[in-house]
C-alpha cells in the first residue's frame, strides 16, 4: 500500500488536488506520518493493526465523512478544537470574525475597553471554537457561551477544558429565551455565528457537508434568512450596554438585507467586513446611546 494508492481512494470524491490534502491530514494526524514519510517506506512501518485501522478510516473517508470527525479534531486560529457530528467544523471565515472582536477591544489604549472584566457573550457556540478563542486571546475578559444542543455544549466544555479557557456555557435557544437569560447582567460584546445558509442553497453544498455537518447549525429556512440575526440583535438590543458591540459572521447574499435590518432596529456605525477573497463575510454594529432626557421649557410668567 503507498500512499498514491490510498489517496486516489478518495478521488471519486474529492479531485486529486484535496484527495492528496485529505489523505495526507488523516496520515499525519493519526499515524505521524511526515510528507517525506509517505513517498519513502513510512506506509510499510505500519503495524497489522495500524494497517487495519488505517483502512477502516479510509473506508469512511471514502463513504464522506469529514476528515475532521474521522481525526477528532480541527485546526483553528492556532489551536486544536475536539470536533464531531453535533457540532459545525470551525472553518477560516469564523476566524475573521474571532480577529474582528480582538482587534477592537485589544488595541493599545482602545477606547472602548472597560476598566472591568470585558462581558462577552457567544451565541450558538458549538465546538466552543469561538468563545475559546475569545477567552484565551482577549484581554481582561469573562466569556459565557450559549448553545442549543447539550451534546454540542459537552464537546464546548471538553475544549475549553483541555485548553484551560474559563468560559460559562449555558443551555438556551435563542428564538425562545427563557427569563434567565434577560436577568443576565449587560453585556460588552456580543458575537455570533449562528445559522444562515438557506434550505435553496443545499444544492450548491458539497456532499459531505450535508451528509454529516448537524443541520440544526447550517440551515434557515427560504423565507426568513434573517431569522436568527433578528433575535439575537432583538436580545443585543436589551442586554448589550450602551455602544456595545454586536458581530455576526454572514452570508454574503443577505449582507446588504443585515445591514439595512440592523439599521432600521436602530443600531449604529453598521459595518461590513471582507474576507481575503472580497467576499462579505463579517458584519459588526454598535447598540445606540440612549436617547437624553427632554428639556422642560421654562414656564413663562406674565
Amino acid at each position: 500500500m503507498t500512499y498514491s494508492e490510498l489517496w486516489r481512494r478518495l478521488v471519486p470524491r474529492y479531485d486529486e488536488r484535496e484527495a492528496k490534502a485529505v489523505a495526507r491530514t488523516l496520515l499525519e494526524d493519526v499515524f505521524k506520518l511526515s510528507l517525506t514519510d509517505l513517498y519513502t517506506d513510512g506506509l510499510e512501518r505500519l503495524t497489522d493493526a495500524e494497517t487495519s485501522l488505517l483502512d477502516n478510516l479510509f473506508g469512511r473517508l471514502e463513504q464522506g465523512e469529514p476528515v475532521q470527525y474521522v481525526t477528532g479534531k480541527a485546526s483553528f486560529c492556532g489551536r486544536e478544537f475536539k470536533v464531531n457530528p453535533a457540532v459545525l467544523i470551525p472553518r477560516p471565515e469564523t476566524e475573521l470574525l474571532c480577529q474582528t472582536v480582538i482587534s477592537a477591544f485589544n488595541a493599545p489604549y482602545c477606547a472602548l475597553q472597560p476598566p472591568e472584566p470585558l462581558r462577552v457573550l457567544d451565541v450558538g457556540t458549538g465546538s466552543g471554537c469561538i468563545a475559546v478563542t475569545l477567552a484565551l486571546d482577549l484581554w481582561n475578559s469573562a466569556i459565557t457561551a450559549w448553545d442549543i444542543s447539550s451534546d454540542a455544549l459537552l464537546t464546548a466544555r471538553e475544549n475549553a477544558h483541555r485548553l484551560q479557557a474559563r468560559v460559562n456555557f449555558e443551555l438556551h435557544d435563542v428564538l425562545q429565551l427563557d427569563k434567565a437569560a434577560f436577568e443576565a447582567s449587560p453585556f460588552d460584546v456580543i458575537v455570533s455565528n449562528p445559522p444562515y445558509i438557506c434550505e435553496r442553497e443545499r444544492s450548491d453544498m458539497a456532499p459531505h457537508v450535508l451528509q454529516h455537518e448537524p443541520p440544526s447549525a447550517l440551515f434557515v429556512p427560504d423565507d426568513d434568512p434573517l431569522i436568527f440575526y433578528r433575535a439575537i440583535a432583538r436580545y443585543a438590543l436589551r442586554r448589550l450596554k450602551p455602544s456595545g458591540l454586536l458581530a455576526f459572521e454572514i452570508n454574503p447574499l443577505y449582507a446588504e438585507a443585515l445591514r439595512k435590518m440592523l439599521e432600521e432596529m436602530g443600531f449604529r456605525t453598521v459595518d461590513v467586513k471582507k474576507d481575503p477573497y472580497g467576499r462579505e463575510r463579517v458584519i459588526t454594529a454598535q447598540k445606540p446611546l440612549p436617547a437624553p432626557p427632554k428639556e422642560e421649557s421654562p414656564k413663562r410668567t406674565n
